[in-house]
């Protein structure tokens, strides 16, 4: 591993740490720690612990995953090869299932317009805006049809599936965006038309000088029109004025990756995402 690649995976290391340190209790396991989170919302997992000496062992990983079972959280793990390699294979003896995702760094000095990616426009959310509230929902609602149906091709799902999936989205999770998107722990946006509405969405979140990109999803119905690059590349604008020198993400597949190449994002390592592989 080259210096430079060094320093940068040493700073993700300790934002991932961060990260959900913001909104959870913890609880070490030898070489790894369990993130638990603090009341409703989107649950976390474990990872290596950033000041861990030895790779993580079987009998920790098992241990671990006995603990999210009693406490009812998904048996869920996050890492990155690079700087773990040896427990890819710990996971799979496991029996867990392990996405490979292509871990990508932000390398252009010159970011694309938006507009010229896009028919659509994108907004920055702003939360003096009196329609901020009901924006922050229909960013989740988006991202949640958009991930149920993963992938990069055109499908049927469209506004009306995210309409109603504004009715199953959790308050307290979006009390949570809102009060982060106001304090400048993260930025939300969203692309809409006067005719269909929110398209396509994304957030970013910050610790420091660091941010991922995450969430990024269109409704199927409108993909193939550049959404996801003018939202990528729009956050990554926003980013770099409000001083962030650190800006990654971690895309979903090769296809997905090959989305974020055009707005100047290039793979710098794996983000490994483990859970139990499904029973057939």
């Amino acid at each position: 591993m080259d210096v430079v690649r060094g320093d940068v995976l040493d700073r993700l290391e300790r934002f991932y740490d961060a990260v959900p340190r913001d909104g959870a209790r913890t609880e070490e396991f030898d070489s790894l720690v369990l993130f638990v989170r603090d009341g409703a919302g989107w649950p976390f997992y474990a990872r290596p612990r950033l000041d861990a000496t030895e790779p993580p062992t079987l009998a920790e990983v098992t241990a671990v995953r006995a603990r999210q079972r009693e406490l009812g959280l998904p048996e869920a793990f996050e890492w990155v090869h690079e700087h773990q390699p040896d427990l890819l294979a710990v996971a799979r003896s496991a029996g867990l299932s392990v996405l490979e995702a292509p871990l990508m760094l932000l390398e252009a000095e010159r970011l694309p317009d938006p507009a010229t990616l896009s028919d659509v426009p994108v907004r920055v959310l702003d939360p003096a805006d009196p329609s901020f509230a009901a924006d922050i929902a229909l960013r989740r609602a988006v991202a949640a049809v958009g991930f149920a149906h993963g992938g990069t091709a055109r499908g049927e799902a469209g506004p009306a599936e995210r309409d109603a999936a504004l009715a199953r989205l959790d308050v307290d999770a979006l009390e949570e965006e809102a009060a982060r998107v106001a304090d400048g722990r993260r930025i939300s946006v969203l692309a809409a038309t006067p005719q269909d509405g929110t398209l396509a969405s994304g957030m970013a979140m910050r610790v420091g000088e660091v941010a991922e990109i995450a969430g990024v999803a269109t409704l199927p119905s409108a993909r193939r029109r550049g959404l996801g690059t003018a939202v990528t590349a729009t956050l990554a604008r926003e980013l770099r004025a409000a001083g962030t020198d650190l800006i990654f993400l971690s895309a979903g597949s090769e296809d997905i990756a090959r989305v974020y190449l055009r707005v100047g994002f290039r793979r710098i390592g794996t983000a490994c995402i483990a859970e139990p592989a499904a029973v057939i």
